[in-house]
């Protein structure tokens, strides 16, 4: 059982928390009581709010449209009054531009041009809008003024600014593609870099506003006439240059210089030896060794003493073929920054024809002068072709490049030349081998001493110059079909499908063939010219002198290569002939050595006292040989052998038999007492007769 007391505190304890609760239930009413009418309170609020902002929006929206209204109309009128000012503008283009058109774009291409815009949208505003007004007739005559202006001032730049190219720098650009330490090869500036783009601008300006062409027939015209001046002007150069010391580096010659610096200096003439030069040059050098040719005449032009005019106007054309496609090409890079792409080949086609037909001109003017110089028989003269055509030939890829696009017909101008050069050429070489063959036996044309006939050396330098032209020679017969004429079979593995296109080896045959007619042809009319000598000794030296001529220039150059190509035995054979000559001549010496020949002398007892018969007889035979040898020196002391090496080798051989001959004779007699006058008959010392033979072929003893 609980205590009381206990009892008693735990009540107190309840009654004490429920006090509290109350208190708490009480707080939280009264705190209900103020929300709710805190609430009551804001309720009102935000009604009379609310009905105020409705207020306040039923009175705004009205205001916000008509403001918005009043917007769109101000925009409207900037806009109407925007198009009215660029309307206007239009009107005051004429009166703004006018001024600028008149004075020209020179020197402010960039405002000119920025006028020319102005009245271009002008003239197309007055057409789209107002066709009839006479504003479109004034900005129309207007742009039509400054169109002119522009294609003058195209013009006027065109001219002042288009500079012939010197010969000097030309050489300099044709002897680059040599310069092996160049690496990149620096374009010519044909105008300022400055004016190029105000060309460039104008013509931009006048393909896409001005719908005009003209100016394109302006520049081919101007380039043309410069281009036509340099390659003249070049040629000039060579005339002038042709009394100093040499002509500028020619690239028709085949050793072509390589030293040329990286930075390279101006070109001074050094003179390359052209192709008549060269055979002189040649005939001295034969001449040096024994080898004369210049005696005995010919109906053939001689080799020697050419004007050197043949070689400056040769070494003149080959560079200008050479300086036409340099600066060809040079015009083409100018020509497609100036010119629309569409219209570049047809303008380079126009551009190029004057210094194109100019060059072919003058070929076929070559041509023309090589055909007459057959018919005289001038064959010197023929061989500037070799060169000229040997180097348009190797041009031609570089020609064919350059005129990529262009007609047909212009094309067609350098093969149609070649194939006249190579016609004229193959003419030349034929009429050549007859003439050698056909060259008459005038006696007043033979050499007197038995030298070398001028027939042989002209003949022996003409083929020396085919050496250098061996393609060029061997596609001249080829395309003339003269396998044929030469019994060649035609392989068809030597031919391509171009009639004139040949393997090298068929053409080195057909060519070798054609020095062995020519060379035929020689020894026959060298035989026949030497029935002409009375004396059989002389004629054999003649043949000798001639044969011998021939043998040595062969091994001195590489013909005697070529001919064996289809001639193995050439050499040998010309040796036979040279001795069997040397034979010949030695018989003349029989009717001396015959009197004293020990099978036509008395025989005679030692002791006896010869008969009157016999003394007799061998003063016949000392007086023959006396007389004999005697006339023989006196008459083959005229004679000539030029060949050193060949006359010390006769004399020698002539010398010896005499020698030995009349030394048993004069051992056997002399100290016989044949006559009492010994010195009338005894003459000759063995030694001094020895000392008249080698005084023999020698006209200054």
């Amino acid at each position: 059982m609980i205590p009381l007391q206990e009892a008693s505190a735990r009540r107190r304890e309840i009654e004490d928390k429920l006090k509290q609760e109350e208190e708490t239930l009480s707080f939280i009413r009264d705190s209900l009581e103020k929300s709710d009418q805190l609430t009551k309170n804001m309720v009102s609020i935000l009604s009379s709010f609310e009905s105020r902002l409705m207020k306040l929006e039923n009175s705004i929206i009205p205001v916000h449209k008509q403001t918005e209204n009043l917007q769109r109309l101000q925009e409207n009128v900037e806009k109407t009054l925007s198009c009215l000012d660029h309307v206007i503008s239009y009107y005051h283009v004429a009166s703004d531009t006018e001024k600028i058109i008149r004075e020209g774009p020179t020197g402010r291409l960039e405002e000119y041009l920025g006028s020319m815009a102005k009245i271009q949208k002008a003239v197309e505003y007055f057409q789209d809008n107002s066709p009839d007004s006479p504003e479109l007739n004034k900005v129309k005559l207007l742009f039509e003024r400054g169109k002119e202006s522009l294609e003058s001032e195209f013009r006027s730049l065109m001219t002042r600014h288009s500079k012939v190219v010197s010969p000097v720098l030309i050489l300099d650009l044709i002897s680059g593609e040599d310069d092996l330490e160049v690496q990149e090869e620096v374009p010519l500036e044909h105008l300022p870099e400055s004016v190029l783009q105000d060309v460039i601008r104008i013509s931009r300006w006048l393909v896409e506003y001005g719908r005009n062409q003209d100016f394109m027939n302006v520049y081919y015209q101007i380039r043309s006439s410069q281009l036509d001046r340099s390659i003249k002007g070049l040629k000039e150069h060579f005339r002038k240059s042709s009394s100093s010391s040499g002509v500028p580096y020619s690239p028709a010659v085949p050793n072509k210089r390589k030293d040329t610096p990286t930075k390279k200096p101006v070109k001074r003439p050094v003179r390359a030896p052209g192709t008549i030069r060269k055979a002189q040059n040649l005939l001295k050098q034969y001449s040096q060794h024994g080898l004369d040719g210049k005696k005995g005449g010919s109906n053939l032009i001689p080799l020697e003493g050419r004007d050197d005019m043949l070689d400056v106007e040769t070494d003149a054309y080959i560079h200008c073929v050479s300086a036409f496609v340099k600066l060809a090409q040079s015009e083409y890079q100018l020509l497609m920054d100036v010119i629309p792409e569409h219209h570049q080949k047809k303008t380079f086609d126009s551009l190029i024809q004057d210094a194109l037909d100019g060059l072919m001109l003058e070929g076929e003017n070559i041509v023309a002068a090589a055909r007459k110089a057959i018919i005289r028989h001038d064959f010197s003269a023929v061989l500037t072709v070799f060169p000229i055509l040997r180097h348009l030939k190797q041009t031609k890829p570089e020609f064919d490049q350059v005129l990529q696009g262009t007609a047909a017909s212009t094309k067609n101008k350098l093969p149609s030349l070649i194939t006249s050069m190579e016609t004229v050429g193959a003419k030349a070489l034929e009429d050549f081998a007859d003439n050698i063959k056909n060259d008459p036996d005038k006696e007043y044309n033979m050499p007197k001493d038995g030298t070398v006939h001028e027939l042989t050396s002209n003949a022996i330098l003409f083929l020396q110059q085919l050496l250098d032209f061996q393609e060029t020679a061997g596609a001249m017969l080829a395309s003339q079909v003269l396998g044929d004429t030469y019994n060649i079979p035609l392989d068809p593995r030597e031919t391509s499908s171009s009639a004139t296109s040949y393997s090298s080896e068929f053409s080195k045959r057909l060519l070798s063939t054609y020095i062995c007619k020519v060379l035929g042809n020689l020894q026959l009319n060298l035989l026949s010219k030497s029935k002409v000598y009375e004396d059989p000794a002389l004629s054999a030296i003649f043949l000798h002198n001639n044969y011998n001529y021939i043998l040595k220039a062969l091994e001195k150059s590489e013909l005697i290569q070529l001919v064996a190509v289809t001639q193995k035995t050439a050499e040998r054979s010309y040796r036979e002939h040279i001795e069997q000559q040397i034979q010949t001549y030695q018989r003349s010496w029989l009717k001396v050595t015959d009197y004293i020949a020990e099978k036509n002398l008395p025989v005679f007892q030692p002791g006896v006292k010869l008969r009157d018969k016999e003394r007799q007889m061998i003063k016949e035979r000392f007086k023959g040989f006396n007389d004999g040898l005697e006339e023989l020196c006196k008459i083959q002391k005229a004679w000539a052998i030029p060949d050193t090496e060949q006359r010390d080798k006769i004399r020698q051989a002539q010398k010896n038999i005499v020698k030995e001959t009349y030394g048993a004779f004069l051992h056997r007699y002399g100290s016989v007492p044949f006559t009492k006058n010994p010195e009338k008959y005894i003459k000759y010392r063995v030694e001094q007769v020895g000392d008249m033979i080698d005084r023999l072929f020698d006209t200054s003893a």
